[in-house]
């Protein structure tokens, strides 16, 4: 253990799986790609680029000003990648597929929680979002506008996605079961024009009213005109005259063809909102060409795209994940994909199960927290009338996989030889940034392995120095990359001062993320670096504790936070989710097993045995939650938790 590292190693993982000899003879990407990106990566993106369709070819391929000025003083960077040229973004994903003949192929194959199904073609999709296109031009919806998408995971909103890419306009997806202030907040502070939403939706078997929340996040903001409503469950619902207007109506009357024209590419396709506990959130934007250049590659590439894929990524639309690898980077390659409204055990734990043999999914990428769920329900694996058979590929994406919850996953689910595809990245980034390529990659359970070609990562100490191998340290991303997030909405300021100015000298972009490199160059995730535990100096990665824990049988989810702590400065404190029924010596047992597998230094000072732990939707576990419950504060903004009122139960049983 390195003491001067700015977050100290704990685990070391030895297993190791080389690429399987039939994934490595088909790879998309050759074993020299590496070499090439690095030798020359702008020109490596400009080639990356040129797979898509671009109605003005770009002459210029990185504009780049870095985040310290002539002055010395650190100011906000800007990247501009291919500005000169012009492309339309639903027309590389939708319109030339179907010109090349691919208008028969199933773009998505859609499932609805209560066991509805609909199936669209690539051809069929084009119709349907050249109506909505013409829907939304009819309610004065121009380039530039803002859109917020207030929606569950429907076909509908699929559609409305692309059809506000199509006319230039800048859209915002919110998770269906955000609350009406959070909605309010994102609809307000991007002066949205229009707002489209849904009467209701289904959810865990019941159907879930919406449209009063929509109604009370617009109340009183004079920019929203309109709100467009998709009928979903049919209940009854408030109404504005004038304002409201039914999707069906609206939309099904378009003509089924629309003249798309094309946009810079540095024209803003999207905002997208982190969500934290402190602070309100940050609205990142996204613009069109770069960010659609390393969509499509990193999907292409890091899932080794093939024609014949049955893509399912299960994030709700509204998440970065579903922006990049459920609708762009997937359609941008012309891959059949699957989509699914509901949670995973509505109305059986098997759900899943079921999907992926109905439509023959071949790559199934998902979050850790539903992979230890389902390990948690399934520790054998999926029931033996499930064929799980058409897996080829697995991936993993959100926060850091523990190495047994990766071990189970490619031997349950992936049949002990579907690779794992860990991928590293953030709302920020955009796209992938670290993944192993499945034909050539060696993959460790638990490490993201390295930077894509193309890209470069580094793990380095508060002055920017690289960490030698096995310390801890800071990860950052040290040039500029075509998906880039742009800026924070109507604050470059907090755009520099939340990820450059930490590093502006050096011009490296600062993740938040602790990670330490193994002797081979393999990075691996240690948490944010706002949840590193320091105990008496030794500063402690929460993720290796949790993942020391998760390897106990008796433990099905794990969150682990520090607390106040007279002698040691901070303690360990671990939230634990049983796996299956515990005894008295179960506590005793777990603090024992932790610091058998990684030193007394991380023995927890408590273990708490509970039934929940406050997850964000996109299924991260909010550890400055517990650390809250742990030092008896306040509870902070719990409003994008998958359950807000979970936090006070937690507290009540935690404090009695």
């Amino acid at each position: 253990m390195t003491r001067d590292a700015p977050i100290h190693e704990l685990l070391v993982e030895t297993r190791a799986f080389p690429p399987p000899a039939e994934l490595a003879a088909t790879s998309n990407v050759d074993p020299d790609a590496w070499r090439r990106a690095a030798s020359d990566p702008v020109a490596f993106w400009a080639d990356a680029a040129r797979r898509l369709r671009w109605e003005t070819p770009f002459t210029r391929t990185l504009d780049w000003t870095p985040p310290l000025g002539p002055d010395g003083e650190p100011r906000p960077p800007r990247a501009e990648w291919f500005a000169d040229g012009t492309l339309n973004v639903a027309v590389n994903c939708v319109d030339r597929h179907v010109e090349a003949g691919l208008g028969d192929k199933v773009a998505y194959h859609w499932e609805g929680e209560p066991g509805d199904r609909r199936t669209l073609t690539f051809a069929e999709l084009q119709e349907e979002v050249a109506r909505a296109a013409n829907a939304l031009t009819e309610l004065g919806i121009r380039s530039g506008d803002r859109v917020v998408i207030y929606l569950p995971v429907l076909l509908e909103t699929v559609i409305a996605t692309l059809a506000v890419a199509r006319i230039g306009a800048v859209h915002s997806l919110v998770f269906g079961g955000f609350s009406a202030e959070a909605l309010r907040f994102r609809v307000a502070d991007t002066g949205a024009k229009l707002l489209i939403t849904s009467d209701g939706q289904f959810r865990r078997g019941a159907a879930v009213p919406v449209k009063q929340n929509a109604d009370d996040a617009v109340a009183g903001l004079a920019h929203v005109e309109h709100v467009l409503v998709v009928r979903r469950t049919g209940d009854d619902i408030p109404w504005t005259d004038g304002r409201d207007v039914w999707w069906h109506e609206l939309v099904d009357r378009q003509p089924a063809t629309h003249e798309a024209e094309a946009f810079p590419a540095e024209t803003p396709l999207f905002i997208i909102y982190t969500s934290g506990t402190t602070g309100k959130p940050k609205g990142l934007v996204h613009t069109s060409g770069g960010y659609l250049t390393q969509a499509a590659w990193t999907h292409w590439a890091a899932f080794d795209a093939k024609p014949d894929d049955v893509h399912w990524c299960t994030a709700d639309l509204a998440w970065v994940t579903a922006h990049t690898y459920e609708l762009y980077g997937p359609l941008a390659n012309a891959t059949t994909q699957v989509i699914y409204e509901g949670t995973p055990d509505a109305p059986r734990r098997t759900r899943h199960f079921e999907i992926i043999e109905r439509y023959g999914v071949t790559v199934y990428y998902t979050a850790p927290t539903l992979v230890r769920t389902l390990m948690t329900w399934f520790p054998d694996g999926a029931p033996a009338d499930h064929d799980l058979s058409s897996i080829r590929l697995l991936g993993s994406v959100g926060e850091a996989i523990n190495p047994e919850a990766w071990m189970w996953f490619r031997e349950h689910l992936g049949a002990g030889r579907a690779p794992i595809i860990d991928t590293w990245w953030q709302s920020e980034t955009g796209a992938a940034v670290m993944a192993p390529i499945p034909g050539l990659s060696t993959i460790k359970p638990g490490s993201a392995t390295r930077a894509l070609p193309g890209l470069r990562t580094l793990v380095v100490d508060e002055q920017g120095a690289e960490v030698p191998a096995g310390a801890g340290g800071y990860l950052v991303i040290p040039d500029p990359w075509p998906a880039l997030a742009r800026t924070v909405w109507g604050d470059p300021q907090r755009y520099l001062d939340s990820y450059w100015r930490r590093f502006a000298e050096l011009g490296y972009f600062f993740s938040g993320d602790g990670a330490k490199v193994d002797a081979d160059g393999d990075v691996w995730l240690l948490g944010r670096v706002d949840d590193v535990i320091n105990v008496s100096g030794h500063r402690l990665s929460t993720i290796e504790i949790e993942s020391a824990l998760v390897a106990h049988p008796l433990v099905g989810e794990a969150g682990v936070t520090g607390a106040d702590d007279a002698v040691t400065g901070e303690a360990i404190v671990a939230f634990v989710i049983p796996a299956r029924e515990t005894g008295p010596d179960t506590i005793v047992e777990l603090r024992n097993h932790v610091a058998r597998v990684i030193g007394p230094i991380a023995k927890p000072r408590e273990i708490h045995l509970v039934p929940e732990l406050p997850k964000t939707r996109s299924g991260k576990i909010m550890r400055r939650l517990l650390r809250d419950i742990v030092d008896g504060r306040p509870l902070g903004d719990t409003t994008s938790l998958q359950d807000p009122e979970g936090p006070g139960r937690i507290a009540q049983l935690v404090r009695g």
